[in-house]
């Protein structure tokens, strides 16, 4: 079964005029999937080689002898951090023949973990981030529910019962703890960063404290936030950043952070069932937690998210910021019935925001003030934030 992707006319946009794109993403995210659906939208033949395989690597032991013979190709390079080397051969055939679409490379790590990548091909190429399925598409508001629970990973969403997603998910952890973050350079007992992770999902949504975990791990402070910085690079985590732009109060300033996928989030916290989500206390940051990543993978790059608070309890869970300029304050509620609440009001006041929304599972869309909408998850997707961002 194949699920189209979102972000598939961008890249073929892209591809039409960039001689490299990187599509960048977690391990197991659908990018090979992808790559092979995207060549039969290019208009040249396509060699595709996953640096995964003997075979391939051993085709690129001469990598400059072996890519200048199909200059006139386009080639598809899979799992590029294992072959870093290449890179710098790479700008030198692009800066001998810039034509458009002549490298796609996918990566499961972020460009600032591909340090050779980004140097040596600045301003040749262009990253897009492939994330695990959004809800939009899936394409049906009423699989919500076991989307939330197990997450967006392809196969742990496709699998038919929530055992074999748990095996799923449960071998997905092992296989980046033992091989892929030592892969990207992270030098770490894998025990100890299966605790570190652990202890950030049941931290889930809080603000960070690297001196808790420091004292809790026995490591120093700087190692903690390195760990962090690795598992963010990595699209494990997101930290989510406050707001304070020209705010003349007492603010938070230190970030919140979140694990990105939900399934994986209750896989480590040891929730088994989406029942037993429902009574559960993590159920609120869970939510929150998953708004704000289906609404960060659809978003563009000119809009930033962040969160605000002050410390007299002023508070909006998400703010959605292009430029220096807050677009919209968005309050997140795992309720059936929302309550408009004064910290949220306040912080309207505060960032001044025209448009402004409370998210809730399956509320239908009602003002609930003049500049604040109560919504569901899906409707906000699919209608409210075209109109707010465009």
């Amino acid at each position: 079964m194949y699920v189209n992707r979102k972000i598939t006319k961008e890249l073929i946009q892209l591809i039409n005029h960039f001689p490299v794109v990187g599509i960048i993403g977690s391990r197991q995210v659908g990018k090979t999937t992808l790559a092979k659906h995207l060549m039969n939208h290019i208009d040249k033949e396509c060699i595709y080689m996953d640096l995964e395989l003997d075979e391939d690597q051993n085709k690129l032991f001469e990598p400059q002898l072996y890519l200048e013979q199909h200059m006139d190709k386009c080639i598809i390079l899979d799992e590029i951090q294992r072959m870093p080397k290449i890179f710098p051969i790479l700008r030198g055939l692009i800066d001998k023949d810039r034509r458009s679409g002549r490298y796609i490379i996918l990566g499961s790590a972020s460009p600032e973990l591909l340090k050779q990548g980004s140097e040596s091909l600045a301003g040749r190429i262009v990253y897009k981030e492939l994330t695990p399925f959004n809800l939009l598409e899936i394409n049906a508001e009423d699989d919500m529910n076991r989307h939330w629970f197990r997450g967006g990973f392809p196969e742990a969403f496709l699998l038919k019962n929530e055992k074999l997603s748990r095996i799923w998910i449960r071998n997905f952890i092992q296989t980046y703890l033992e091989r892929d973050l030592p892969l990207l350079g992270l030098s770490v007992s894998p025990a100890l960063m299966r605790k570190f992770w652990s202890m950030i999902a049941h931290f889930h949504g809080g603000i960070w404290n690297a001196s808790n975990f420091s004292k809790s791990l026995g490591v120093t402070i700087p190692t903690i936030n390195r760990y962090l910085d690795f598992l963010e690079a990595a699209f494990i985590v997101n930290r989510l950043k406050p707001f304070y732009f020209n705010i003349k109060k007492r603010l938070v300033k230190s970030p919140k952070v979140y694990i990105r996928d939900s399934g994986i989030l209750h896989y480590l916290t040891g929730v088994t069932s989406f029942e037993k989500l429902q009574g559960n206390v993590l159920i609120g940051s869970s939510w929150e937690g998953y708004v704000i990543e289906q609404i960060k993978q659809i978003l563009s790059d000119e809009i930033d998210l962040y969160f605000y608070r002050t410390h007299n309890g002023t508070e909006s869970d998400l703010v959605l910021v292009r430029g220096n300029e807050a677009l919209s304050c968005i309050e997140i509620k795992y309720t059936v019935a929302p309550k408009l609440s004064k910290g949220f009001q306040i912080a309207i006041r505060d960032l001044q925001t025209d448009t402004n929304f409370i998210i809730s599972p399956k509320s239908e869309s009602y003002p609930v003030k003049e500049n604040i909408t109560v919504c569901n998850l899906f409707d906000f997707l699919n209608k409210h934030i075209k109109r707010l961002i465009d």
